[in-house]
């Protein structure tokens, strides 16, 4: 590559550019089913009201306007469509500016859904999109050939995630360095995949395998993606079997997977064309115009101050994970799991038609799409679709004794039966009419051993520690 264009890279644009627009798309989707209940006018945490604490220059976004679940419909929407377009080749349909305006454009309207997310989109991972979302607008479409400092950016920012990642890890949990992480974290994680039961059971010889290696992969690994060819696409392959490994073990949304497709941006462009049957490159890239050029170096030059922050993080020993420094959402701080639980709590949530609740009083349980329920329910893959009440759950759960806010919202409308938050249920154990009280109790969830499994066919056993919330005392 020279400083300027690399026109062996056009493919890698192609994917990373089609990648990050399909994530994009599932984003959006995400919103459409999920933000009304969680922070629309009626949500758990309504956005009206978070909109009006906190100024435009803190959560900047189109809702600073107006916000209504119709607007929120019309942004998502609109988001959706726009994204499935350009995944399908929309951007480079259209003359250079046109591509531009269509990703500055997506990145304006999922930046909107984020701000006035709260903490249903606190996630690295909302950052992570906003970010890479960003850098297409800079990366251009099929009229130039790609400009080589817009797939450094890309590549800097697969850095940090993945050194983040590291170093979190190393500074953390003393179980990292000693290599014993993995005998907890795949019964432990958020939200297991349907090969999770079996990760958990791999010997635990393999467990420090898998801790050593990760720490390869994040902490020595990232230096390579600058290295000249064919290092850094060696480098980029690493990043990617580790990720697989992550997408194979969990749920991790589109973490991962947008992580992967970044790390195209470092392969060996010419090699892969004359080792595999790919189509060949778009007619007529030529040299991109001098004013794109400016732009492509005078946002190279806003990541460069910007990243002040985000690598004094990283050299720091009170290390911050998932930090965003501005309001964009640009050049943010990265990292996952620096310390490892050892115990699964889960709410389960629970209704019953009796009016006074006694002994002998039948509760029923309501069931999720991804967080554990039934014991006997093989946990399912949603990943890269990302489920938020699920997620939320899993860190309320992880303090009991003090109640997230918005629990006790959710209590009261599975009292009320309210059509929408049972939409994002996979079971309503009561689909006549409500019951006449919900609670929410902890329970102690592990997975079962082998033998447990041939006896009871469960895949987790659980045990009951007491009652969280309940409407029978109001």
């Amino acid at each position: 590559m020279d400083w300027t264009a690399a026109p062996d890279a056009w493919l890698s644009r192609l994917v990373i550019q089609r990648g990050v627009a399909v994530v994009y798309l599932l984003a959006f989707l995400a919103a459409l089913r999920e933000f009304r209940v969680l922070a629309g006018e009626r949500g758990l945490t309504p956005a009206p009201a978070f909109l009006r604490r906190v100024p435009f220059r803190r959560a900047p976004g189109l809702f600073h306007l107006h916000y209504s679940d119709r607007a929120l419909a019309a942004v998502a929407w609109s988001g959706a469509a726009l994204s499935a377009a350009v995944a399908a080749g929309a951007a480079d349909a259209v003359p250079l500016g046109g591509s531009m305006a269509l990703w500055a454009v997506l990145w304006v309207l999922y930046l909107s859904v984020v701000n006035a997310g709260q903490t249903w989109y606190a996630y690295g991972w909302e950052s992570l999109l906003l970010e890479a979302g960003f850098l297409m607008v800079f990366l251009g479409n099929d009229d130039i050939a790609p400009p080589t400092v817009t797939l450094y950016l890309v590549l800097w920012l697969v850095f940090r995630v993945e050194l983040g990642a590291g170093l979190i890890k190393w500074r953390g949990d003393p179980c990292w360095r000693d290599l014993t992480c993995l005998y907890h974290h795949h019964e432990t994680q958020p939200m297991p995949g349907p090969l999770s039961w079996w990760f958990h059971h791999l010997p635990r010889p393999l467990h420090r395998v898998e801790a050593a290696a990760n720490h390869v992969t994040q902490l020595i690994v990232p230096f390579g993606l600058f290295l000249p060819q064919p290092l850094a696409t060696w480098a980029a392959l690493a990043v990617i079997a580790t990720q697989l490994w992550l997408v194979a073990s969990g749920n991790f949304a589109w973490l991962n997977w947008l992580t992967m497709i970044l790390a195209l941006a470092a392969v060996d462009g010419a090699t892969a064309a004359r080792h595999l049957p790919l189509p060949a490159p778009p007619d007529g890239q030529g040299d991109a115009p001098a004013w794109f050029t400016v732009a492509v170096l005078a946002v190279a030059a806003a990541v460069a101050v910007l990243s002040y922050w985000p690598v004094r993080n990283l050299l720091s020993s009170r290390q911050q994970m998932n930090r965003a420094y501005n309001g964009a959402h640009l050049v943010n701080a990265y990292g996952a799991f620096g310390s490892v639980t050892r115990v699964r709590h889960e709410i389960v949530f629970e209704g019953t038609s009796d009016p006074d609740p006694g002994p002998d009083t039948r509760w029923r349980a309501y069931e999720f799409h991804g967080k554990p329920g039934d014991p006997r329910r093989l946990p399912r893959q949603f990943a890269p679709f990302h489920l938020r009440l699920d997620w939320q759950l899993w860190i309320a759960a992880l303090s009991p004794h003090a109640p997230a806010p918005w629990l006790r919202p959710l209590v009261r409308r599975l009292r009320e039966g309210d059509p929408a938050v049972l939409a994002l249920l996979r079971a309503n154990p009561f689909p006549g009419r409500p019951p006449a009280h919900v609670r929410a109790r902890v329970h102690r969830y592990r997975f079962t051993t082998p033998r447990e499994r041939r006896e009871t066919r469960a895949w987790w056993h659980r045990t009951p520690l007491g009652v969280l919330l309940t409407t029978e005392h109001g």
